[in-house]
């Protein structure tokens, strides 16, 4: 199976791609760069660039697979776009989860005895994006949203849980002020294209892929002027 992974949900920019990943004799190219702005201008370079790497033409896909957010407003609209308009073009299927559940696949994440693990990244002003998952098997437990920091570990119950990503630390002072035994890790972690490659084998088809803000965009459009329409 011939297969093309991307981010640019949060504040780096990945790419994946893998060839043959069902034989005996795989050939993969990857690519990461974290970065703050920019993905836009830079996601197409690379795809071309690991493209090239694995040997394989775009008309060759079979699968696309994306992370549909959550992440900032501007590099979830550019990944689901990126990912609806490479299908269009190469006819191949999409393949998606949560950024959240993408990063619960990295294996950066330590093993331990608890049955839990989230995933929180800051969201700013005093919120995070949350998600919970059972630590062996990846499945939801707590879908993805946006909450703030103090009312997350409503969701945890009373066993101890891993927390990972840039909203860890808080989450886990709160959950310790609320006495739950929580342990903050990876502050840095962040999604990475490579660790969907070869989940996607299995991952079902999509029908629809849809980006998954959870909040509207920090930006508004100007209030309409009064002197719009305004006679002489």
């Amino acid at each position: 199976m011939n297969i093309l992974s991307l981010d640019t949900c949060f504040d780096a920019c990945s790419v994946a791609a893998g060839r043959g990943l069902r034989s005996l004799t795989p050939g993969i190219s990857f690519a990461f760069e974290a970065m703050q702005k920019g993905h836009s201008e830079r996601l197409m370079p690379m795809i071309e660039m690991v493209m090239d790497e694995a040997g394989l033409d775009f008309k060759t896909l079979d699968r696309i697979a994306v992370p549909f957010g959550p992440g900032t407003f501007t590099g979830t609209r550019i990944c689901v776009s990126a990912a609806r308009a490479l299908a269009l073009a190469t006819g191949a299927q999409i393949v998606a989860v949560s950024s959240l559940k993408l990063m619960a696949m990295s294996p950066r994440i330590p093993s331990a005895r608890t049955r839990r693990i989230a995933i929180a990244t800051d969201a700013r002003r005093d919120e995070v994006y949350l998600e919970v998952f059972d630590r062996h098997s990846l499945q939801t437990l707590v879908t993805p949203r946006c909450m703030r920091v103090a009312d997350a570990p409503e969701l945890f119950g009373p066993d101890p849980i891993i927390i990972a990503g840039s909203g860890a630390a808080a989450i886990a002072e709160a959950a310790h002020a609320a006495g739950i035994e929580a342990t903050a890790i990876l502050p840095d972690l962040l999604p990475d294209a490579l660790d969907l490659l070869f989940p996607a084998c299995e991952l079902p088809v999509a029908p629809v892929l849809h980006p998954l803000y959870l909040r509207p965009p920090d930006a508004k459009p100007p209030a309409p002027s009064p002197f719009v329409g305004a006679g002489a």
